[in-house]
């Protein structure tokens, strides 16, 4: 038995404490040999105990039990013919060995709604303002005019931190704050701006958010340009920005006449739908010089300007969460504008045809001023906005009309005033109410002189006369305002509102002829107008929103009484209109899947015209367009229909999209026209009247990171059916578009980037009643070089290419050729830059132009070549 003994297992066990006598559980203790192998193992339990088999035949005499344990030092102990083995560990610190992950691929973060672009992974050495680099993330492109879309959608806004400092006239951000300064783009998809209603009312706006860097929030911002150049060029943009929590501010200075057009900085992105969502029919500008407009390049290739610029956007957040916000801007210009141009009307037995040429100066200034006063709480909201604009804009044309040479001088006068006042405020029943008031006031003399002796035939029975003046003015009073109730609950908030809107107007005009012995008389008794015009409305609508996370839908049930009155004493015009109109919509929002929706949307409108669709006496709008009204007042009855799917990954940074929209016209008149070889007069006659449209786009842009490249490609498809009354014959007509374009930018290396972009429009014209069918195709290329071979010199090439076919003429191409070389010395810390525009000094550019029956072909004559050096540095 004693024999047997030997070879059974032997049992050692033990206790594990620290240096305080306090039990460590969860220890790790092994049983080694003498080869260091380990033989038997176990932890500690809660009391720091443990139990260790020796397995039958070990050499007790070489093996040793180790205790392990994290935050404690290693212990061991040499096995003996003890059984009982204890512990008592010191504490130690072990420090883990640094581990570092390299990854310099982009990556968007997406939480909720919002999607964040890192600037660092995008941007390039050349990239001076944020805008640069907005032009390259993927799933984001930008207009000619600075108009931003995310994945197929317009923008509603661009803050900065955060704030509301631009409104939407945020290119003054794009083209101004430096790239450096920012950390993040933020994309904010179905954007409620109002705090109070966020969960509550469904938005389908999408927003941009600029982070700003912390060392960026502690100083004042700014980069500085000088320039001048030749022949007889001067550039200059002096800027200041601060971007504090409590302050923000971009104030700047720019002047030139390098065909930099500083007026795009000011352009309101979104003042269409905010003036329709007032219900405020704002008077246009009637009358102009009959000019070409503009050519389909890029307006630092075609202007010809002496441009200065002051815009000063200040705003303040108090500690009470009250936001005071300023924005003032003054513009001077003087503007200049050579062409000829043939238009053509294609008519059942006959084509009519002009022949003109005209030199064109303008210098219009323009002054902004806008006062805001904003509190965004999360149970309250106030906001109320002063504005005041006042233009003076004159223009001089030396004009040859088929060979008939006339001077025009115009000139226009704006002054526009208006405040909007928004309340909201929570009860303790967690219900809404609102108060909105908003105010209107506007008017703009306008006056065209024409001489000497235009159409003499026409205007004066055959006998010459000295000169043609029309003089016109809208003085309008509009008023909007409501009460309103919103009642959130957990499925569905509901709204309702009941207001009115008041609009008030004159239309004054004359056409008046000066004789040869300075006499002034009307040019004929149907040449006057002073109408008289109030527009009055009673509405309420009801309205439900369900802000879920897979299904938003909003709808929308309105109720409008208005009431139309219109006099005009002269022509015993006194007519009173009252209509009941209901005009629902509904917008529905369907997430498919994490990233990717359904939306869909429908309304009926049923609306009337405004002023100038009944004046009864003729105004000549331009110098060969006399227009007069001899119809009841326009009813249009329109249904619009859109369909659209949006899909996004992320983490591959893929964005695609599709939509495709449907809009039907019904309206109780048509215009007619008479069309000479001098002359375009124009009435409303009291006829049914269709246009329907159809719409489809698809939108597509990837970053592969392979090639370090984003890709992007769109094509948009719309066709369009519409009647016209020329020389009283009904022309039916078909017109469709179709444009496709195509664009790619590239981080060839860390010294090398390459962007490429191309457009292609095709516009088919064509009525049963018309043999010639109308079809002209034009493609434009864009490209640019980026090359840094040192890393304070920088090189720039960029081209454009511009081909146009069109059946009636030859083909058109032109290419325009830049090239830059920047020079930066750190020790200065400024930058010194050499540029050249036009290389291949083009001088002339013809456009052309097709819709429905018309064919336009536009000469211009565009700025040469020329050099122009400027001095950067930053504050």
């Amino acid at each position: 038995m004693l024999c047997c003994a030997v070879g059974y297992a032997q049992v050692i066990k033990g206790n594990i404490t620290d240096s305080l006598g306090k039990a460590i559980s969860y220890a790790s203790i092994n049983l080694k040999s003498s080869a260091n192998l380990v033989i038997a193992y176990t932890n500690s339990d809660d009391k720091g105990n443990y139990t260790l088999q020796i397995p039958a035949g070990a050499d007790k005499n070489a093996l040793q039990v180790e205790v392990s344990c994290i935050g404690f030092k290693k212990q061991a102990q040499q096995v003996s013919n003890a059984t009982s083995y204890n512990f008592k560990m010191l504490h130690a610190v072990n420090q883990l060995q640094a581990v570092t992950i390299k990854d310099n691929r982009p990556r968007l973060r997406v939480h909720g709604d919002t999607t964040d672009y890192k600037v660092s992974d995008f941007s390039s050495p050349q990239d001076r303002v944020i805008g640069d680099v907005i032009k390259k993330l993927p799933g984001i492109d930008v207009a000619k005019d600075g108009k931003i879309s995310y994945n197929g959608k317009a923008i509603s806004n661009l803050y900065i931190g955060g704030d509301n400092l631009l409104d939407d006239k945020y290119n003054i951000a794009t083209s101004t704050i430096p790239n450096g300064v920012v950390d993040k783009v933020q994309v904010m998809e179905n954007h409620q701006p109002i705090k109070m209603l966020k969960d509550k009312v469904v938005s389908e706006d999408v927003a941009l958010n600029l982070t700003i860097k912390k060392d960026a929030k502690l100083q004042l911002v700014g980069q500085e340009t000088i320039g001048a150049g030749l022949p007889d060029k001067y550039y200059a943009d002096l800027n200041a920005m601060m971007f504090k929590d409590k302050y923000k501010a971009i104030n700047y200075f720019k002047a030139n006449n390098t065909g930099n057009d500083v007026a795009a900085d000011m352009v309101s992105h979104n003042l269409s739908g905010y003036l329709s969502r007032m219900d405020n029919d704002k008077p246009g500008t009637v009358l102009s010089l009959g000019t070409a407009g503009d050519p389909d390049l890029p307006r630092n290739r075609y202007l010809f300007n002496k441009s200065a610029v002051g815009n000063f956007n200040n705003l303040v957040n108090l500690k009470n969460g009250l936001q005071l916000k300023a924005n003032v801007s003054y513009l001077h210009d003087e503007q200049k504008q050579n062409y000829t141009r043939l238009s053509e009307y294609y008519l059942p037995n006959d084509t009519v045809r002009y022949a003109e040429v005209q030199k064109n100066r303008q210098r219009p200034d323009v002054l902004h001023t806008q006062f805001t006063a904003n509190a965004n709480k999360d149970k309250y909201y106030l906001n109320n906005t002063f504005m005041a604009d006042y233009s003076r804009n004159t223009g001089y044309s030396a004009l040859n009309t088929n060979g008939i040479p006339v001077n025009q001088v115009f000139k226009d006068n704006l002054m526009d005033l208006s405040n909007e006042f928004s309340l909201m405020n929570t009860n303790k029943g967690n219900k809404i109410f609102e108060f909105y008031s908003y105010l209107n006031r506007s008017t703009e003399p306008e006056s065209r002189v024409i001489d000497p002796n235009l159409n003499p035939d026409i205007f004066n029975n055959g006998v010459a006369y000295k000169q043609l003046t029309q003089t016109v003015d809208i003085p309008t009073w509009f008023t909007n305002n409501y009460v309103g109730y919103k009642v959130p609950g957990n499925l569905i908030t509901q709204s309702y509102k009941a207001g009115f809107t008041v609009q008030s107007q004159t239309l004054r005009s004359n056409l008046n002829l000066t004789q040869a012995n300075n006499a002034v008389n009307l040019l004929s008794d149907s040449a006057v107008n002073n109408l008289n015009w109030q527009r009055r409305k009673l509405y309420a609508e009801a309205g439900y929103d369900i802000p879920g996370d897979k299904l938003k839908m909003s709808i929308g049930l309105p109720l409008n009484l208005q009431q139309i009155s219109y006099q005009d004493s002269y022509y015993h015009l006194d007519k009173d209109l009252t209509r009941l109109y209901f005009n629902p919509r509904v917008s529905v929002k369907y997430q498919t899947a994490i990233e990717n929706y359904i939306s869909l949307g429908y309304n009926y409108r049923n609306d009337m015209g405004n002023i100038q669709d009944v004046y009864n006496g003729y105004i000549l709008k331009n110098y060969r367009s006399l227009y007069a009204n001899n119809a009841d007042l326009t009813e249009r009855k329109t249904q619009n229909a859109n369909l659209g799917f949006n899909y996004r990954k992320a983490i591959t940074l893929f964005f695609f999209s599709l939509n495709a929209g449907y809009t039907h016209i019904n309206a109780n008149n048509i215009a007619s026209s008479i069309i000479t070889n001098n002359l375009q007069q124009r009435v409303v006659l009291p006829f049914n009247n269709n246009i329907d449209s159809w719409s489809g786009s698809g939108y597509v842009s990837k970053y592969a990171f392979g090639l370090r490249t984003t890709f992007s490609a769109g094509v948009m498809v719309q066709t369009t059916r519409l009647n016209q009354i020329l020389n009283n014959i009904i022309l039916p007509y078909n017109t469709v578009s179709t444009t496709y374009n195509l664009g790619a930018d590239t981080k060839v290396s860390d010294k090398v980037n390459f962007s490429y972009k191309a457009n292609y429009d095709q516009t088919t014209s064509s009525s049963s009643a018309v043999v010639t069918k109308s079809k002209f195709q034009r493609l434009i290329q864009q490209g640019t070089v980026n090359y840094n071979p040192l890393d304070n010199l920088f090189l720039s090439a960029s081209a454009d290419h511009y081909y146009t076919q069109q059946q009636q003429s030859n083909d058109l191409k032109y290419i325009f050729a830049d090239a830059s070389l920047k020079y930066k010395f750190n020790k200065l810390k400024l930058d010194v830059e050499l540029t050249a525009q036009n290389l291949f000094n083009t001088k002339t550019y013809r456009a052309l132009y097709l819709s429905a029956n018309t064919f336009t072909s536009s000469s211009y004559t565009i700025p040469s070549r020329f050099l122009l050096a400027r001095v950067m540095f930053n504050l």
